[in-house]
């Protein structure tokens, strides 16, 4: 690399570093906020989760800070007649952008490892992380508040008082799903976390139990096993990788065609029977409720490895309209050519990125073109902006 592109790359490099860091301290700390407030985490809690939320944010940091950088160095550059000086030398502007073009690329590859294997990685030590303090962060709110609900699991526990680790005389109400709920009543209990299992086992002494349907009963002492709270089946997209989603979109398909296969043998036997009346029935032409919950999946995780890519690439691609943008825009401030070209893109490529994302996760369109959308918009603008430069 060249002394001139190498100390255009230095000052990028230095520009970027300085502002990426500002922008994640402030970041992090709101995020943490946010986690332990939502998840009633205390203080030691949240300074142990804080290093695995910083990658999480970073995918929505390096966009927008690298659109800041390219804005202050080429806006710069450019107002002190350095890009002139280097046209009159006989040095094309091409090849003065090079080095803001290799760092986006970089930035993106940087960036899909950490939507691909950095955050979920991350999102499973704070989970791991927040399940060894479940027992003190449950005893914190019933001392705090008498009460805690999760609606998810349909659990609700209600107490007069908590001594130590013993709860005193609580009201547990559990209600699992298109079910009646079972209510529990005694003098104490305790809680016991098995994350091994991912379940809560209950303690009880000397309650009463009421099951739908049955007439009350008393019980000196049992146990009594529940799901943990807040713990889904299926993890979220963003939380998995690149290779799991693929092997859980092969299951989906394979499970997808058995489904169809077993369907046409069913229509083959209708037909060998001569039963046409059967044809209109909710089995052959209707789709079952599992299969639309399959199929709902399965456009998440279609949609979600698509913006995987299609996300990291916006490096690269603000790169391509901030480079030539903030070089037209010589004789301004570097925070108004910032403003400039980041308000188009916050009111146009972002709405573009969610409209199609929530369109591919309804199965309306197909995410593995539709979501390079926004980058296809910002490149052709990007093409402009470029002839533009390199003719004046």
């Amino acid at each position: 690399m060249r002394l001139l592109q190498r100390y255009i790359l230095f000052e990028l490099l230095r520009v970027f570093t300085l502002m990426i860091t500002v922008l994640t301290v402030l970041l992090v700390f709101v995020g943490a906020f946010q986690q332990a407030t939502s998840q009633g985490l205390g203080a030691i809690l949240v300074l142990k989760i804080l290093p695995f939320i910083v990658p999480s944010m970073l995918p929505f940091t390096i966009p927008a800070t690298l659109l800041l950088t390219v804005c202050v160095v080429y806006g710069r550059i450019s107002g002190d007649q350095e890009i002139t000086a280097a046209k009159a030398a006989g040095i094309n502007v091409l090849s003065l952008l090079w080095p803001s073009f290799i760092l986006g690329g970089f930035l993106s590859l940087g960036s899909l490892l950490l939507s691909d294997q950095i955050i979920p990685w991350a999102e499973k030590n704070i989970e791991n992380t927040v399940a060894c303090e479940l027992e003190s962060i449950f005893l914190e709110k019933l001392r705090s508040q008498n009460q805690v609900h999760d609606p998810t699991s349909g659990i609700s526990i209600t107490v007069m008082g908590v001594r130590g680790k013993t709860l005193l005389v609580p009201t547990f109400r559990y209600s699992p799903a298109h079910k009646q709920p079972v209510h529990l009543q005694a003098e104490e209990a305790t809680l016991e976390f098995d994350l091994e299992h991912q379940q809560v086992i209950l303690h009880i002494l000397k309650g009463y139990i009421d099951f739908p349907g049955k007439p009350r009963f008393y019980v000196e002492k049992d146990d009594f096993p529940f799901p943990l709270p807040s713990q889904s089946a299926m993890a979220k997209p963003r939380h998995m990788t690149v290779q799991s989603i693929k092997s859980e979109l092969g299951g989906l398909q394979a499970e997808r065609d058995e489904l169809e296969f077993h369907r046409d043998i069913e229509v083959a036997m209708l037909l060998a029977l001569g039963d046409f009346e059967r044809f209109n029935s909710p089995e052959i032409n209707a789709d079952l409720p599992q299969n639309q919950v399959k199929e709902k999946r399965q456009n998440k995780l279609k949609t979600a490895l698509a913006s995987r890519f299609a996300l990291s690439c916006s490096c690269f691609f603000f790169v391509l309209v901030g480079c030539p943008f903030s070089i037209a825009q010589a004789r301004r401030q570097f925070l108004t050519s910032f403003f400039m070209v980041f308000m188009p893109i916050l009111l146009f490529y972002y709405p573009i990125v969610l409209l199609t994302m929530n369109l591919a996760k309804l199965g309306k369109v197909e995410p593995s073109w539709a979501l390079w959308a926004g980058n296809v918009g910002l490149f052709l603008i990007a093409i402009h902006l470029l002839r533009k430069v390199l003719r004046n």
